[in-house]
């Protein structure tokens, strides 16, 4: 079903809705910014997005979990274990970019940082100590409404040059892959990850285009398309697609 709105595109589509239930130990520090939310220059490249996503609770995340802008998006339940200062629920980060320190495996954001005390008047000796061992898995959340969205790239120039961004996977989903579907040879085409959430294209297929993503969520793997297309034949920089993920 389709539904045309400005310049927002919406399309139903299905991702899994699974929780990681594997818990990890680690370490994590936090940044400072004047509003402690999240910063526009994230390595996912959302932008303002990055921002503002989750409420502003989002974090780095090392090489190791980054996974070359795989994992941009993803969301993490993560606890301190000072059971004086932290409460048992934590904080649900989403990470917007790459980066670790100290033996940390995420860097949060302060807003989201704080989140793990017990009580907001103990935030202020969580960031005192500055780095804190926590424990921490993979989760599912929803933010920015949870519906997968697409935005085509300010650099994008029709029709020569397309950049996607991809936004709003689900949390416990990774975006591996993205293609396009060319209806000329009836084949689709790979995109290139240009870097963390963004995906490029020289010379895409004309008229509307179909999109998959290869997703991944705990051991399963598999391509998720829409039957309708995506992106629209006059797209243009600066559009948003928002497709309405049904989580099972």
């Amino acid at each position: 079903m389709v539904f045309l709105k400005n310049t927002f595109l919406f399309i139903v589509l299905l991702l899994p809705s699974l929780c990681y239930s594997n818990n990890y130990v680690s370490r994590v520090s936090y940044y400072r910014i004047p509003d402690g939310m999240g910063t526009p220059s994230g390595a996912c490249g959302y932008g303002d997005y990055g921002k503002d996503v989750n409420s502003g609770d989002v974090c780095t995340a090392s090489k190791r979990l980054y996974k070359n802008g795989a994992a941009c998006g993803a969301c993490y339940q993560v606890r301190c274990k000072d059971k004086d200062l932290c409460s048992d629920e934590g904080t649900k980060v989403v990470v917007t970019d790459n980066g670790e320190g100290h033996g940390t495996d995420f860097i949060l954001s302060s807003r989201g940082y704080g989140k793990m005390a017990k009580q907001p008047n103990m935030a202020q000796h969580l960031f005192a100590k500055g780095v804190v061992e926590v424990e921490y898995r993979r989760v599912s959340c929803k933010y920015g409404g949870g519906n997968l969205m697409v935005k085509v790239q300010e650099h994008s120039k029709h029709p020569n040059y397309l950049a996607i961004l991809v936004m709003n996977q689900g949390g416990a989903t990774d975006i591996l892959s993205v293609e396009v579907f060319e209806e000329e040879t009836k084949e689709w085409i790979s995109m290139r990850r240009a870097y963390g959430a963004v995906f490029d294209l020289s010379n895409p297929p004309s008229g509307e285009l179909k999109v998959r993503f290869l997703t991944s969520a705990g051991a399963e793997t598999k391509w998720v398309e829409s039957d309708k297309a995506v992106i629209p034949a006059e797209w243009k920089a600066g559009i948003t697609v928002e497709t309405d993920i049904q989580l099972s």
